[in-house]
């Protein structure tokens, strides 16, 4: 027989589990969210627990099972390794008519815990006859659909006003975040970056009204103000509108002048925060920007003008004495001047430099040297923006790396 599923509302109840292994801690948790009052009885707990044992968040029982645990108890988890145990209190819990999830048996249980996940105000639970990685399955396809727009199912009270400020990523349309990807999909109209995450743009309903920003070094440049004046007509016309950039929209990304020219407009901005390439791309080209023993700071720096440039905010003979790792963004028109500073500065020249170009997607192409020979190497490879460089013997360690890998290849 099929079961009748059903949505509990535990606020305020009480809700017993019983043992305090792996399976309650994936269970308690979730039971927390719906503002149930949780009791746990067991003689130990999984470290996983003990944070939550320490705010307070339910009451733990160090001990064993005892007839009459259940009493007032309006749901029973019973979670024990112990078959015995787990139909001793299935069985309290039975008489009692309270409903009880055996962990150990779904045939014996009087209920089950279906593979569940929300979505803002949707919760989708999924039973599939006693195979839960075929449950959880179909789970993650509902949930996912449901977050990337692929299934359009929220009611329209419910859909954003204003302007959302969404980081994209660092260029793989994969490492947009869930919420991101969400927010896109809702948007009536798209202010797209050239660095945003061109892919997801193919994703968008045929009237969504796409609008290019593209800042493109040297060329065509659609100027801030100017995309400042598009969120805030859109937005007054009733419009959704997502800001889709690239990396981070707080990092190099003039996010905080689009907010503030919303703020100033009244037009309500969500921010969502994105992968930025400064980390993303060492990371893609397997460099650590900290490694224990080699560094343990870095700094993210833009040079969209170089060293000693009257423009130019940044110390660069502190960077030269630091021996943290140095991650330069817009920096490959201008990697001479920098490779010169840093060595007048106190770097050595033979410090190793990394610079990877159009990190996290197909054609990323990465190439080593040291800042005596970067600016001849970059030349000579034709590398050209979206590029970033790693500057640090960071880049000694990711070398290290793919060595070990190359060594255990057969």
């Amino acid at each position: 027989m099929s079961p009748y599923l059903l949505g509990l509302r535990l606020t305020g109840r009480r809700v017993l589990v019983v043992g305090g292994g792996r399976v309650a801690q994936r269970r308690i948790p979730a039971l927390l969210d719906t503002g149930a009052i949780v009791t746990l009885v067991s003689p130990s707990v999984t470290p996983a627990l003990d944070d939550l044992i320490a705010a307070g968040r339910f009451t733990w029982e160090a001990r064993s099972y005892e007839v009459g645990d259940c009493d007032g108890a309006w749901l029973v988890q019973a979670c024990t390794d112990n078959r015995a145990v787990n139909a001793a209190i299935a069985a309290e819990a039975e008489a009692k008519r309270i409903w009880c999830v055996r962990a150990d048996d779904r045939d014996a249980s009087a209920a089950w815990t279906p593979a569940a996940g929300r979505v803002d105000e949707i919760s989708v639970a999924v039973t599939t006859g006693g195979d839960p990685r075929l449950a959880a399955g179909v789970r993650d396809a509902v949930v996912e659909a449901l977050r990337d727009g692929t299934v359009k199912a929220r009611r329209s009270r419910t859909k954003p006003v204003g302007v959302a400020l969404v980081g994209g990523g660092p260029g793989d349309p994969g490492l947009i975040t869930v919420r991101g990807r969400q927010l896109l999909a809702q948007a009536d109209v798209v202010v797209a970056d050239r660095l945003a995450p061109r892919a997801l743009l193919d994703e968008l309903s045929p009237d969504v009204e796409l609008i290019d920003a593209a800042k493109i070094p040297y060329g065509r440049y659609l100027a801030q103000e100017k995309i400042n004046e598009i969120l805030i007509d859109r937005a007054r016309q009733g419009a959704f509108v997502v800001r889709l950039k690239g990396g981070d929209p707080y990092v190099f990304g003039r996010g905080g002048e689009e907010v503030l020219a919303c703020a100033k407009a009244g037009i309500p901005v969500i921010v969502v925060p994105g992968i930025t390439s400064a980390i993303a791309v060492p990371a893609s080209a397997g460099v650590p920007v900290t490694h224990r023993g080699v560094s343990q700071e870095f700094h993210v720096i833009s040079v969209h003008v170089p060293p000693d440039h009257a423009q130019s905010t940044v110390d660069w003979p502190a960077l030269a004495r630091s021996e943290g790792t140095l991650v330069l963004m817009m920096a490959v028109e201008r990697i001479d001047a920098v490779a010169e500073a840093l060595v007048r500065h106190g770097r050595s020249a033979d410090t190793p430099v990394m610079v990877v170009q159009e990190g996290t997607l197909p054609t990323q192409r990465a190439l080593t040297a040291t800042l005596a020979t970067v600016s001849e190497r970059v030349t000579a490879a034709g590398i050209r923006p979206p590029a970033i460089v790693i500057i640090g013997d960071v880049v000694k360690v990711g070398q290290e790396v793919e060595m070990v890998r190359a060594e255990r290849i057969p």
